[in-house]
């Protein structure tokens, strides 16, 4: 695909940067991180988010850089185009070698124009989250056209022309027609897609994906990743990919970047950071990666296997459903949505019941219903012996305090306001264990330590905990009143890989104690498999397969589960390979 870089741009091409101390790149790089320092100013005084990082990005490559949140991933990449606040005060330099190899410059020093033809047209950034980059007020044809108009291209039918191409090539359907859809008419996949065409449509030399998997399903995860190979295959593209998801980089790096604290602390080509890490972190990251068929052991202080005092087999039934539908109305003349269509299941108290599926599934709308905040439509549903299809409010309420629900996102169902103490001890305020928050006190404080949270937790609000820890608050909300069910609705999926594993080996060793039947929710099927007793495959509002996990997981006898389960990247380089090309053999039947 030709480029479309205006004669500025060869200019700026042209314009090279030299330095005694900091060397611009050699050979086959494309750019070189070199001893960047990036610290930023607080009324506590400054922060140091990076520290002395220094890597290269090699031409027609994949880097990779790994760590948890708070390593410096994010603002090493936003660095290579200058993308900082304010605030931000950067040392050593970023060099950046121009697609046609005539120059390199050093991004931290430039301003103005020059700074604009980089964005774009050099280096292109994909976002984590589409919603935040799609404007909603316009079409997707109007963004992508914004990128080439502000770089030179000046004839209209030109640009719709190259936004049309652009769109084909990132595959979205009928892209003639879609071009002039708004961002809300496209599915979350397809909202990546195209912010990997924005970032795509001036050909720049390095594209920088700042986690741009991570809220999405495994099979269009798996479409993503083969999307930016195309970028680095056929657009001779480098990308810089930042992300937690071990597997992601099994299967997509060709080098990568292991950081901790503003520190390089482990750099290499993918097959020796898997087969030969050498340090801790890198080893201790590595290790705490969710595996198929890698079952969760918790053990006690003494060491010994914290298991539950039960068999679920045969506990009582806390949760039926025979035939159950959910139907959402259809609105200006649409007609009506069945979210889930006539599914029959159990959850026995003290089991745990994955529930998996793609986004739109209707994984969520069941976990809603069976805590009674979605209308039953049709068939039956019984929750704690109460018939949920035509159930009363006044019939249900006592009911509500042995549910607990965990969402998805503590920070969005906390109260930024509420302090963590305020935010637990709601849910005991509400049904009258408790007549304050200051009654509450020792109770909430012993909730926190158990989700090993301390005690001064409580005065701290939402923002002042990391998600981990949110996410720990959140469980302790969950479990205050001691719930007969848990609904776990995608508990895990924005965490880093680290804080997963200690979350969910909490997770397993609460519901040994207590003993409450579970229903998990979630798009990652090694998750569930480490969890889950028995485990539920939706699919466009059906069940399409049910059974013991070991079975579901070991030999899955429906086509969709076996694609889910090839989508799943494994982290693993030499495995995931064998595993992307068995991915690609059950999509071409699948369209055979």
């Amino acid at each position: 695909m030709a480029g479309t870089h205006s004669a500025k741009d060869n200019d700026l091409a042209e314009k090279a940067v030299k330095d005694d101390a900091l060397t611009p790149p050699t050979g086959d790089d494309l750019a070189v991180v070199d001893d960047l320092s990036v610290s930023f100013v607080t009324d506590a005084g400054p922060i140091k988010a990076v520290d002395g990082v220094h890597f290269t990005i090699p031409r027609r490559s994949v880097v990779g850089v790994v760590g948890e949140s708070g390593s410096g991933k994010s603002v090493t990449a936003r660095s290579i185009i200058k993308l900082l606040p304010e605030t931000a005060t950067t040392s050593g330099a970023v060099w950046l070698r121009s697609r046609d190899g005539k120059g390199a410059v050093d991004v931290l020093r430039l301003s103005g124009d020059d700074l604009r033809r980089v964005r774009g047209g050099e280096a292109a950034m994909v976002f984590q989250e589409p919603n935040s980059v799609l404007n909603p007020v316009y079409t997707i044809g109007w963004q992508i056209e914004e990128g080439l108009l502000a770089h030179g291209m000046k004839d209209r039918k030109e640009r719709r022309a190259k936004a049309i191409e652009i769109l084909e090539k990132v595959g979205i359907p009928d892209a003639a027609t879609r071009v002039d859809y708004y961002p809300h008419q496209f599915s979350g996949g397809q909202k990546q897609r195209i912010v990997i065409a924005m970032a795509l449509v001036l050909n720049p030399g390095l594209i920088l994906a700042d986690e741009p998997t991570t809220a999405l399903d495994v099979t269009v995860q798996a479409e993503i990743l083969d999307l930016l190979r195309l970028a680095r295959d056929e657009f001779g593209a480098s990308v810089l990919i930042i992300t937690h998801n071990m597997g992601v980089i099994a299967d997509i790096a060709d080098q990568v970047v292991v950081m901790y604290r503003g520190h390089v602390v482990e750099q290499g080509d993918v097959e020796q950071i898997f087969y030969h890490p050498q340090h801790d972190y890198t080893r201790r990251l590595l290790a705490a990666v969710p595996r198929i068929g890698q079952k969760l052991v918790v053990r006690d202080r003494e060491g010994r296997p914290v298991e539950r005092k039960v068999d679920w087999r045969t506990q009582p039934v806390a949760v039926e459903a025979k035939g159950l539908t959910i139907t959402y109305p259809g609105r200006l003349m649409q007609p009506d949505f069945t979210a889930v269509d006539g599914i029959d299941f159990t959850i026995h108290r003290s089991e745990v019941l994955g529930l998996v599926g793609e986004s739109g599934s209707g994984k969520s709308t069941t976990g809603r219903a069976i805590a009674g905040l979605q209308k039953v439509s049709g068939g039956s549903l019984k929750v704690l012996g109460v018939e949920m299809n035509g159930v009363k409010e006044r019939a249900f309420k006592p009911k509500r305090a042995e549910i607990g629900f965990v969402f998805q996102d503590p920070g969005s169902s906390f109260d930024p306001l509420m302090t963590i103490a305020e935010n637990v001890a709601e849910p005991l305020i509400v049904h009258g264990k408790y007549s304050s928050v200051a009654d509450a006190k020792d109770y909430v404080g012993d909730l926190l330590e158990m989700v090993q949270l301390p005690r001064a937790y409580m005065n701290r609000f939402p923002h002042e905990l990391s998600g981990g820890q949110r996410q720990r608050a959140s469980l302790a909300r969950g479990l205050a009143l001691k719930p007969s069910l848990l609904i776990a609705d995608e508990p895990t999926s924005a965490l880093d890989v680290s804080v997963q594993a200690k979350v969910l080996e909490l997770f397993k060793q609460l519901q040994a104690e207590i003993g409450f039947a579970c229903l998990f929710i979630t798009h990652d099927l090694a998750v569930v498999d480490m969890l889950a007793d028995r485990i539920m495959v939706m699919h466009q509002g059906r069940i399409v397969e049910h059974g013991d996990a070991d079975q579901i997981m070991q030999h899955p006898a429906e086509p969709y589960t076996r694609k889910l389960l090839a989508s799943l990247p494994v982290p693993d380089p030499r495995e995931q390979r064998e595993h992307r090309a068995q991915l690609h053999e059950l999509l071409a039947a699948e369209q055979a």
